[in-house]
């Protein structure tokens, strides 16, 4: 991201360093060019476009006096290790040194700068994930974040790092959490949060996704195992699924959370779900991730102590990613 939007993000952070006092918001929203840093190159779907289209919505919005504007976090390389094993972090630095090779089975490519974008990327939901454990916000949003597929040993469906999984392993492990939910309206399986954690039942999982595309997995059947059996929803959708379609899987989601009542909950919104993605067959309107945000954020406030982070994820429709994402913080703001 560079020019007229990057300066008017850095114009907004130097008012506040000065001391200019924002009023008191229930949202942190993080932004900046080290998340927008993120992106593949060569017309790849996963743009560096991605994190402007988000913000030129928000400023339109006039949202950043409705919330509160920071940075992206810097972070050490351990905290990748707290899900990743330590042969892929090294293939990770050393592709993204060399700026080629492949970090997957054929889909994720290395690109110059990759290993530091994603752990700019992690760093930023853990930074959010500890200011809200602190509680200096209510909610956060991390645009550029909710890298779900990538599993510990490698990459995956664009995804090097999966922020998710070293957030959920932080609530695990730091904060002695007990229930962590993770809700993920993104279009496709959040695979690398699932089969990572199928056998812990603190973690409480719910993905709506579509049927029969990457990564092909999510099975109504697949509830998890051993005894995590029961804390797993998977809902499989039809291509073409509507916001009708969107509330009938959504009322089943909030039944799944509020029978386990967790004590976190983080939402991937990949807007890839929304109609004109043009790698994804849904046909969700963005009215359906105000109606997620505003939800999820009520149902924090009932069982989380109004803990809510919420992860951009997916979404290749650059008019799409502005509407969604910033339906779910008016969501968030408006609970």
């Amino acid at each position: 991201m560079k020019g007229i939007l990057a300066l008017k993000i850095r114009k907004l952070h130097c008012r506040r360093q000065k001391g200019e006092q924002p009023r008191l918001m229930r949202t942190q929203v993080y932004a900046g060019e080290a998340l927008a840093r993120y992106g593949f190159p060569g017309g790849h779907p996963f743009s560096t476009h991605r994190f402007g289209a988000f913000y030129k919505e928000f400023e339109k919005r006039n949202l950043a006096r409705r919330t509160t504007v920071v940075e992206p976090a810097n972070g050490d390389t351990d905290l990748l290790r707290s899900f990743h094993n330590e042969a892929y972090v090294s293939l990770v630095r050393q592709n993204s040194d060399r700026g080629f090779g492949l970090l997957d089975r054929g889909d994720t490519p290395a690109f110059a700068g990759c290993f530091e974008a994603a752990l700019t990327v992690c760093a930023t939901a853990l930074a959010a994930t500890e200011v809200i454990m602190a509680g200096e916000t209510e909610a956060a949003f991390v645009p550029i974040a909710g890298l779900h597929h990538a599993r510990r040993n490698m990459a995956g469906g664009f995804c090097i790092f999966n922020d998710a999984g070293i957030v959920i392993e932080k609530l695990f492990a730091e904060y002695d959490l007990k229930r962590i939910a993770y809700v993920d309206i993104d279009a496709h399986h959040g695979d690398g949060v699932y089969y990572e954690f199928e056998d812990q039942p603190g973690l409480i999982f719910a993905d709506m996704h579509q049927q029969y595309i990457y990564p092909g997995t999510g099975d109504a059947d697949e509830t998890g195992t051993g005894e995590a059996a029961g804390t797993k929803l998977n809902i499989p959708m039809r291509a073409h699924s509507n916001d009708a379609d969107f509330d009938r899987g959504w009322a089943q989601v909030l039944d799944h959370l509020k029978a386990h009542k967790p004590e976190f909950i983080i939402l991937q919104c990949g807007a890839d779900s929304i109609a004109g993605d043009p790698i994804t067959q849904m046909e969700y309107s963005p009215a359906s991730f105000l109606r997620a945000g505003k939800d999820l954020a009520r149902f924090a406030s009932e069982f989380a102590g109004g803990r809510l982070l919420a992860l951009g994820g997916g979404g290749y429709n650059l008019t799409n990613i502005g509407l969604g994402w910033n339906n779910v913080i008016e969501g968030v703001l408006s609970a």
